[in-house]
């Protein structure tokens, strides 16, 4: 379809829309179809959100690509023909690109356009978004679809502005891709990012310095190019898959063994195990249904994959280096890897332990750790986002009183279902805390975010009423709900993102709902079929 021209600028709207990614694409066209007016503003010059920014090499879904698309449209799953199990970023964006093409949403987004201020009219019950270009719009609803990891963390490491050579960030890799054959390369970071990078990165470098402050838990991905029998199956069976993905704890048509990981064979476990090792990725925490609640029951597991990356890597040390010592398995996100561990077999790749000999500085020339120093001709880092609440949190965003919203969450996060506010009639926040967020499949989890959000705005305009707005009784049970979940959890006990551990002065609150992806789903919809108990509607 041609995407068309650009619509008019419109200075009053229903709905104004921030971030033009998975969900904010989605949120245009459901919006529009039902007939409201709809405005998105997007930092970058295209669609596409965190597949618009991370190119760096390696960067893959760790999400199957058969899952990991668009459910509202069938001839759209149809007809899209994705070539590999886990597509790569290029392929991901592509379908994007396609999505907005085909729907032709591209003429109500504002690109190259990011938004610095957000303030109620408590008299209108309005919102004035204003940008960084001028643009300003006053919306009836606000939709934030920034993305729960797009706010790059850079580490306040001494001397790094001086590096006088290439420094590079995976979350906003240089378009145009960068050759770096020959060159002496450091990395700095072991999370998703890193582990992916590093195995390409390694095939280029003359040297390669892996700086590894915490080891994470990797499973392989497993890929494989997709054949058209293997499509043809799975597009045949759309229907089921996505009804099994929607009621699971994370998004996905998989299913946990019935049993606990305590209750089988060793021989019925460890086949459950390796079948969930070939299927490859994140799922992995997820082959028995006590795995995050029981240490015993995770310890299983543990001791399956240190197994499996011993027998990788060669050097016994450097293998002790790579397993995590300092967390249960999947109390972090599993990373998805292709050849990480196998990676540290080659000559001209390093791995440097920096709990042993921490960083100190950086130079012009390259990094000082308290035990050596490393020549650089370019330096990556790897060290993810300030996740969940870093994107929004740059928003200047006013809410009733002059109150804002940094300063109501300035202990954490306050919301209700991951949803609504209080204090912020109107303005929605998807995929973010007290929702699954990362826990879950971000396409679907975007689809049953804005389906509520569409149908909630609907409950307001059949009803003659101005706003929805989360009564603050109702947050605080909410999260104090989110809280009490992830203590009879062991996703506690890692100091990972989802807490904001990797944010120096970022309140430590586990901000994701833990007990799965259907279970939320339930939830969410039985709050609007009660009349969106816990929200007060003004007229």
């Amino acid at each position: 379809m041609n995407p068309g021209n650009p619509s008019p600028a419109r200075t009053r709207v229903d709905v104004a829309v921030v971030g033009a990614g998975i969900a904010g694409l989605y949120a245009l066209h459901r919006f529009r179809t039902q007939g409201l007016t709809v405005r998105v503003f997007e930092a970058a010059d295209g669609v596409g959100g965190v597949w618009y920014w991370n190119r760096y090499p390696g960067a893959r879904c760790d999400v199957e690509s058969v899952d990991y698309s668009y459910s509202f449209d069938e001839d759209l799953q149809q007809e899209w023909e994705w070539s590999e199990k886990y597509a790569a970023q290029p392929e991901i964006l592509a379908y994007l690109e396609h999505v907005a093409d085909r729907f032709e949403l591209r003429r109500d987004i504002e690109f190259g356009t990011r938004v610095t201020d957000i303030s109620l009219d408590e008299t209108a019950l309005t919102w004035r978004v204003e940008t960084d270009t001028g643009t300003a719009v006053t919306a009836r609803f606000v939709v934030l679809a920034t993305g729960p990891l797009s706010n790059a963390n850079t580490p306040a490491i001494d001397g790094l502005d001086t590096f006088a050579g290439q420094l590079l960030h995976t979350s906003a890799w240089p378009h145009e891709g960068v050759d770096l054959t020959g060159q002496r390369i450091g990395v700095i970071g072991t999370g998703s990012s890193g582990i992916q990078a590093i195995p390409v990165l390694a095939e280029q470098a003359a040297r390669l310095h892996v700086f590894q402050r915490t080891a994470n838990y990797s499973v392989p991905a497993g890929n494989i190019p997709l054949d058209d029998a293997t499509r043809y199956e799975q597009k045949a069976n759309y229907a089921e898959r996505r009804r099994l993905s929607m009621s699971s704890g994370g998004g996905s048509p998989h299913r946990a063994h019935p049993n606990s990981a305590l209750e089988v064979s060793e021989q019925e476990r460890r086949a459950a195990y390796e079948q969930r090792w070939r299927l490859g990725g994140v799922l992995f925490s997820k082959t028995f249904p006590d795995q995050l609640t029981d240490l015993e029951a995770n310890d299983t597991a543990r001791r399956f994959w240190e197994e499996k990356i011993r027998a990788e890597v060669d050097d016994p040390h450097v293998a002790e280096l790579l397993i995590p010592r300092d967390h249960p398995i999947g109390t972090k996100r599993i990373c998805t890897d292709t050849d990480y561990y196998r990676t540290f077999n080659r000559d001209n790749v390093e791995l440097v332990d920096l709990r042993a000999t921490p960083i100190e500085r950086i130079d012009a020339g390259g990094l000082h750790t308290s035990g050596s120093y490393f020549p650089l001709d370019t330096l990556v880092l790897a060290t993810g986002f300030d996740a969940m609440t870093g994107s929004v949190a740059k928003i200047g965003i006013t809410g009733r009183g002059g109150r804002t919203l940094n300063e109501a969450w300035r202990d954490g996060p306050q919301t209700y279902l991951g949803l609504g506010i209080a204090g912020f009639p109107n303005l929605f926040n998807l995929t973010g805390p007290g929702s699954p967020s990362v826990l879950a499949n971000m396409v679907l989890h975007s689809e049953l975010h804005v389906d509520w959000v569409a149908e909630a705005i609907r409950f307001v305009d059949e009803r003659g009423a101005k706003a929805l707005e989360a009564r603050a009784d109702a947050a605080a049970a909410w999260v104090a709900e989110c809280a009490q979940r992830a203590s009879g959890t062991l996703m506690t006990r890692a100091n990972s993102w989802y807490l904001g551990a990797n944010i120096p002065g970022k309140p430590r609150v586990f901000m994701p709902f833990v007990s799965g992806f259907g279970v939320y789903g339930e939830i969410i919809a039985e709050v609007a079929a009660a009349g969106y108990k816990g929200f007060d509607l003004l007229a």
